[in-house]
């Protein structure tokens, strides 16, 4: 692969190009940044894109037949994806109240043989249905660690499931496919609001806000039932996921 000389350009123009391309910089950085726990920054996702989109336009080759908009949206959020890597949405001080909430949920459908409620899984706690729902609402930014994975520049939902570029060997294709079969059969045991918060979110990809009013709901609800969706799917994969996978949750 050859390194691509950009034209000669005047500072202006380059200045100019910047400019022109900055309103997407922020376009990109916003709707990620949705995604994304409320102690991450915005300004923070708008300076990595920023290096993106200077790389984008300092890079660009014309012979391609693409457009500049077009490259620079994959430098901007490539920039911003890798300025995140590894973020799973829960901070150090919350992951042990995660791990509870979760062992509590496996603990109390296995006593039921069904999905619990909010009640019981409080009662497998210890705690009352007021606390427990508070809790729910401080773990809030709990995300689905490794079924969101950033590989090579790209965001890649496992509930959308797993890139088509990769490597196509038969192992491969067989651990996707059951991965595949796991992610749906958790989605099935998931009570139905739940299901379907997630599924807007992650699928649709529609913000909470945008769910609230197709539900009917508070934006405060909708976010408490995202959470509590997640931190069952989670639960349900680190059993029955195969090869020690939940070891990246």
């Amino acid at each position: 692969m050859y390194a691509y000389a950009a034209p000669d350009r005047t500072a202006e123009e380059r200045e100019a190009l910047i400019m022109e391309h900055l309103p997407q910089v922020h376009w990109i950085a916003a709707r990620i940044h949705e995604k994304l726990p409320p102690s991450v920054e915005l300004d923070d996702l708008i300076s990595a894109g920023i290096v993106g989109l200077l790389a984008a336009v300092d890079n660009f080759d014309p012979s391609h037949n693409a457009s500049l908009k077009t490259y620079a949206e994959y430098k901007i959020r490539g920039a911003i994806l890798d300025s995140i890597r590894g973020l799973d949405g829960i901070p150090t001080h919350k992951r042990k109240r995660v791990k509870q909430v979760q062992a509590a949920i496996a603990s109390a459908e296995r006593k039921l043989q069904r999905s619990p409620d909010e009640q019981e899984i409080a009662n497998e706690l210890g705690i009352s249905l007021s606390e427990y729902q508070q809790w729910v609402v401080e773990l809030r930014a709990v995300s689905l660690g490794s079924l969101e994975v950033i590989e090579d520049g790209e965001e890649l939902s496992l509930l959308k499931f797993i890139s088509g570029d990769e490597e196509e060997s038969p192992a491969r294709i067989l651990e996707r496919s059951e991965l595949e079969r796991v992610v749906a059969e958790g989605m099935k045991k998931i009570p139905e609001n739940e299901r379907l918060v997630l599924s807007l979110y992650y699928k649709e990809e529609l913000n909470l806000r945008e769910i609230a009013s197709i539900m009917d709901l508070h934006i405060t609800r909708i976010s408490q039932l995202r959470a509590q969706g997640v931190l069952r799917l989670r639960s349900y994969l680190e059993r029955k996921w195969p090869g020690g996978k939940s070891g990246t949750f």
